[in-house]
């Protein structure tokens, strides 16, 4: 290969990786494997070398993400490095050999740990109490998401009395298995792109704007490393993972010490087994010399630490044969095309089903009863199917073809514009019925307390309801036959439903579970167009003028709207004595009608909820990002690229005290 040959090809490198890694970290939509990936820049890190081609923003000397404009960017006081990567023993020996070259004579041991498959975040606690959480970003800067990290369950906010007055700790946020499912079920049934793996899940969600939807998000966070001011001679991993757990850090039990490299091999061989019992996702090993004092002698590259490897798993894969592609109806009318697979046993497991996700990704891969398929676990956990092994066999029939009709209700199927998911748009189609009716009923809609799960089902299963708008037909007879019914329950059930004919408009939009109207969306209609009769009467431009509102959620309440048995329902709602017209006093006050606000930055004494439903009361709305339509930005501590923003756009800064007086607030 000479010059510009290898110009070109380090120039194809480059574009491919910036591309995988926009993909990965932006769109949660990876397009090529990790190994696929770190193959790509070893070579591009070979042909820098060989050429003399290094350049400042190569892909080669930077770790992770860039920071984004959504939050607060800080500076870390210790890089946050990445770590090399191998698939092969031999490359784990070579490692070994260039540790002891630079070590000499002197003893060490190797500390190996879990790989998590997560996202990176670090810790930061000021005289025990937790102050900053942050993403590891590009290494070097991450950004603030402490309002996030502070929904994890498993992060402790104080630490013990004798834990030192400041603490910086590194740890990993992962999703466990059977959660993630959870998600990804929720997701393709709400209509939405499935994540590709828990890793994405997990760093999608530590990236959300509203951290009570990240506080549903089932994260969890193993801590793995401990930084401290002072050098301690005797410190080592395993020192500093005894601390974590003392000051009351998560830390993974699967620890161990080696003495050599292969006892690390007999460790790897061992997990590469026993990967698959475990609740959670581990893609590889990490090794890294044991006793601390040693890491400065060892150094760092640009990248990575010259103390630490990770040897990482190959996904598992089999060949099987698909026998049928059925339909399964989510719970918001998706429809999910399934390849039901002759058994084979995948990574501890008999699989016998994989999801295709879409029509498009079946058209994509050609896939079609019959076909010979290779199978693999999306990060080990959900299955799916690769590619076809014999595309070209004579008796291949016809490429699939999604129906016209809903296999549950026969209902026509509709497909928006700019989605790949088909879907049943009947309210009364039965897979919906259910989580319909629980939404409905829920405490953030129209809060019908003692109509739970179980409830519901047994009103369905008995035929008593098939809308949430039979509950306000319900007599309390109907319900005493049911079981753990009793007359007093029966009776308190009734007595909710009837309360919840008072709950405020914007509830009641909420409530008819109209997809992408959630519930600042319901907010933003009701005070907008301040009855549902006008909201009927809107087109998608007049919809489009609420801040909050753009042609994807106009185009769905105009579709809602439109179904025939969805303005039956309406009507009976209506009839129940619903409200469908917002009260004057749904605001406390108009102080700050027609204003829009951004927040950022951390409050002295609001949180950004308690802030929105200030603002919201007097009238005014809140948006995530500053623009031109922007009136206040009110900022607080660690106001980062927002706050640039609005300065230079000359849109007023305001701080909690004048917020205070804005809205008549007062704290003493």
């Amino acid at each position: 290969m000479d010059m510009k040959q290898a110009k070109r090809r380090v120039g194809e490198i480059r574009d491919l990786i910036e591309r995988a890694n926009r993909a990965y970290y932006d769109d949660a939509k990876p397009f090529i494997s990790d190994k696929e990936f770190d193959e790509a820049l070893n070579e591009l890190r070979e042909l820098e070398l060989e050429f003399d081609l290094q350049t400042e923003d190569s892909p080669t000397r930077r770790v992770g993400e860039k920071p984004t404009d959504q939050f607060p960017t800080v500076e870390h006081p210790v890089a946050l490095l990445s770590l090399d990567n191998t698939y092969n023993p031999d490359d784990l020996k070579e490692f070994d050999r260039r540790v002891r070259d630079r070590l000499a004579d002197n003893e060490f041991t190797y500390a190996v740990e879990l790989k998590f498959d997560g996202a990176s975040i670090r810790l930061r606690y000021e005289n025990r109490q937790l102050v900053l959480g942050t993403t590891r970003g590009d290494g070097e800067r991450g950004d603030d998401i402490t309002s996030n990290i502070k929904t994890i369950k498993d992060i402790p906010l104080t630490l013990p009395e004798h834990s030192p007055d400041l603490l910086e700790i590194r740890g990993e946020a992962y999703m466990e298995k059977e959660a993630f499912v959870r998600l990804n079920q929720f997701r393709e049934e709400s209509g939405l792109q499935p994540f590709a793996n828990p890793r994405n899940s997990t760093a999608g969600s530590l990236k959300m704007q509203d951290p009570q939807e990240v506080a549903r998000r089932p994260i969890r966070m193993f801590a793995f490393d401990l930084l401290f001011e002072e050098d301690d001679e005797k410190r080592t991993q395993a020192t500093k993972m005894d601390l974590l757990k003392e000051y009351g850090l998560p830390v993974c039990e699967h620890f161990s010490v080696c003495d050599t490299i292969d006892e690390v091999l007999d460790e790897i061989t061992k997990w590469d087994d026993r990967r698959h019992e475990l609740p959670y996702e581990t893609d590889g090993i990490v090794i890294k010399v044991n006793e601390e004092k040693y890491r400065e002698q060892l150094g760092t590259t640009s990248k990575s630490p010259r103390w630490a490897i990770s040897y990482k798993f190959e996904a598992d894969q089999a060949t099987t044969i698909i026998e049928s592609i059925t339909l399964q109806v989510g719970r918001l009318g998706s429809i999910t095309p399934v390849a039901e697979l002759k058994p084979v046993l995948l990574a501890g497991t008999t699989v016998k089903r994989a999801s295709l996700h879409n029509e498009d990704e079946i058209l994509r891969k050609d896939i079609r009863p019959g076909d010979t398929v290779v199978v693999e676990k999306a990060g080990e956990i959900i299955p799916q199917v690769i590619s076809v092994v014999n595309p070209e066999r004579e008796d291949r029939p016809e490429p699939f073809k999604m129906p016209e009709n809903c296999p549950a209700c026969g209902e026509k199927l509709v497909k928006f514009e700019g989605e790949v998911k088909w879907r049943c748009e009947n309210p009364e189609c039965p897979p919906q019925v259910r989580e319909r009716i629980i939404h409905f009923a829920s405490r953030d809609a129209m809060d019908i307390e003692g109509l739970g799960e179980a409830v519901v089902d047994q009103l369905v299963d008995a035929g008593l309801i098939s809308s949430y708008a039979d509950l306000y037909s319900l007599s309390k007879e109907d319900l005493i036959p049911l079981e753990r019914m009793a007359e007093k329950s029966a009776q308190n059930l009734i007595d909710a439903i009837d309360q919840s004919r008072c709950q405020a408009f914007s509830r009641v939009l909420y409530a008819l579970g109209i997809r992408f109207v959630g519930k600042t969306v319901a907010k933003d209609l009701a005070q907008s167009f301040r009855s549902l009769d006008a909201i009927l009467q809107a087109d998608e431009e007049k919809l489009t003028e609420t801040d909050s509102i753009g042609p994807k959620i106009a185009g769905s309440v105009i579709a809602f709207f439109d179904h025939s048995k969805n303005r039956q329902i309406i009507e009976t709602l209506k009839n129940a004595g619903l409200q469908f017209e917002a009260e004057a006093d749904e605001t406390e006050s108009n102080k700050l009608a027609g204003k829009t606000f951004v927040l950022t930055g951390t409050l002295p004494t609001l949180t950004r909820k308690e802030a929105t439903e200030w603002i919201e009361k007097n009238g005014g709305k809140t948006t995530s990002s500053v623009s031109s339509n922007t009136d206040y930005l009110l900022a607080g501590e660690s106001a980062g690229s927002k706050l640039k923003k609005a300065q230079k756009l000359e849109i007023p800064v305001i701080s909690e005290p004048e917020f205070n007086r804005l809205v008549g607030r007062n704290i003493d």
